[in-house]
């Protein structure tokens, strides 16, 4: 064990939708004009927000999620993380003592705000409240002992007056500030929630508004104290084995389609030795010459024409399958490898046709929630028996389900329990609609490489 002095803090919230995104944002944007380097990161299985934290703080944003990760994972990849960072901004996922479970704390930012001994700056929708902020910050303080809840953001205030009255009745506990209702600044949302900050439709001056709305209505100074009051944190020596040289080359596909993974999956891979190279199935007309194909999640009905369109990018990647080349794919990558996408508007567009079936596009939620699996036979990612835990958020179903190939997954829902085979296995391609974290069980990223190293031997 070793102890690691890093001041942190946690931007959680009374409940969803209380603007905890834009404090983040814009508090990462604010610190940096200071000169801090700040490492970021997202409680949760959320992939859409970590990309608003990457692009104004310049470096990675990680998911930490204490159901899928546990807590040595937690800790180990904020520490890594945090290396060479003046301080540490998390973001907390919907509110703060909301989780995995009803009656407990597993699964919630509040887990892993006691894992971190990170103070929590609470966020809340002010509008159209006065003294009842006391009454809120009395809850949130008092109901969990072990938690330091040592801030409040007040955001949709009305005024600075309205900011100024929160402060009075908040009985001296602290506002560390709040934001006004800025419609012209918002962050555009469809399905899936938020656009990726990566995409066109987040214009860096849309990022540095809210920093400078931040530098305008926060007492900076007073948040950093709080960060900086957070004891030195104890964190388990790194155990990862970390393979020199490059053992395999990985396609990871990474375009406007396809970009939803989690930091610590690939950096277990480049540890194992893995060199990751990202290609468009969008925009490019080949391949690059890897070992294996990584399609994570994302938006491919969106860019379906365009990938349907792009015919030398799939005769590329089909034959890549039919000389064995392995073949992983998440949720929308499962998407991309089957016989179509069926749009809201009722289009078809050919994909793959690798897995049967098409997906089918829904108005309507179709899954949501963490899940266990377990390998009911051999795959790509090694042999049967292998658990791991992972998440679901999707809107399509593959119709007709696959009934002629192997399903190697046993999926069983966290909170209902209920059991469901999936994990589409056909030859060395295994596609699923889940969100695998693979702190689960680095066992799975292992499985993956061997099968990545075995191909490269066979076809170098």
């Amino acid at each position: 064990m070793r102890r690691m002095e890093i001041p942190r803090l946690i931007i959680a919230g009374v409940s969803s939708g209380v603007g905890k995104t834009t404090v983040t944002v814009g508090l990462i944007g604010a610190l940096r004009a200071r000169g801090f380097k700040v490492a970021a990161f997202k409680c949760g299985p959320d992939y859409l927000d970590p990309t608003y934290h990457s692009r104004v703080s310049e470096r990675p944003s990680q998911n930490i999620d204490s159901w899928m990760m546990g807590r040595d994972a937690v800790i180990a990849s904020f520490a890594s993380a945090s290396r060479g960072a003046d301080i540490a901004i998390a973001e907390g996922m919907m509110g703060l003592f909301d989780g995995a479970s009803a009656t407990g704390e597993q699964g919630s930012t509040a887990e892993i705000a006691k894992w971190l001994g990170a103070p929590v700056v609470l966020a809340l929708d002010s509008s159209g409240i006065a003294r009842s902020v006391a009454a809120i910050a009395h809850g949130f303080r008092t109901f969990d002992p072990d938690l330091r809840v040592a801030g409040l953001a007040c955001n949709y205030v009305g005024s600075r007056g309205h900011l100024d009255l929160l402060r009075e009745a908040s009985g001296g506990f602290p506002v560390v500030g709040g934001l006004p209702r800025r419609t012209e600044f918002a962050f555009p949302e469809r399905h899936l929630g938020l656009l990726a900050a990566s995409e066109s439709a987040i214009s860096q001056p849309q990022l540095a508004a809210w920093s400078k709305l931040v530098e305008e209505w926060f007492d900076i100074d007073q948040t950093i104290e709080i960060a900086r009051s957070a004891p030195a944190l104890v964190v388990p020596e790194d155990s990862a084995h970390i393979v020199g040289g490059t053992r395999c080359r990985i396609g990871i596909a990474f375009d406007d389609a396809f970009h939803f993974y989690y930091e610590d999956n690939l950096r277990r891979l480049e540890n194992l030795g893995a060199g990751l190279i990202r290609f468009s199935p969008t925009h490019d007309r080949d391949l690059p010459e890897v070992d294996g194909l990584y399609f994570g999640g994302g938006y491919p009905e969106c860019a379906a024409e365009e990938l349907s369109r792009n015919r030398a990018m799939l005769e590329a990647i089909r034959a890549f399958a039919a000389g064995g080349g392995p073949i992983y794919a998440e949720c929308g990558g499962l998407m991309y490898l089957s016989e179509g996408i069926v749009t809201l508007d009722s289009r078809s567009y050919p994909m793959l046709g690798l897995i049967p079936g098409k997906a089918v596009m829904s108005d309507r939620l179709q899954a949501l929630g963490y899940v266990e699996v377990e390998t009911r036979a051999r795959s790509i990612l090694g042999p049967a028996g292998l658990r791991f835990r992972g998440h679901q958020f999707r809107y399509s179903n593959l119709e007709p389900p696959p009934s002629d190939i192997e399903n190697v997954y046993t999926i069983r829902s966290r909170l209902s329990g209920a059991a469901a085979a999936e994990g589409y296995r056909v030859n060395h391609v295994l596609a699923s609609y889940v969100h695998a974290h693979w702190a689960s069980n680095p066992l799975v990223a292992h499985g993956l490489i061997d099968s990545c190293v075995a191909y490269a031997k066979r076809t170098r």
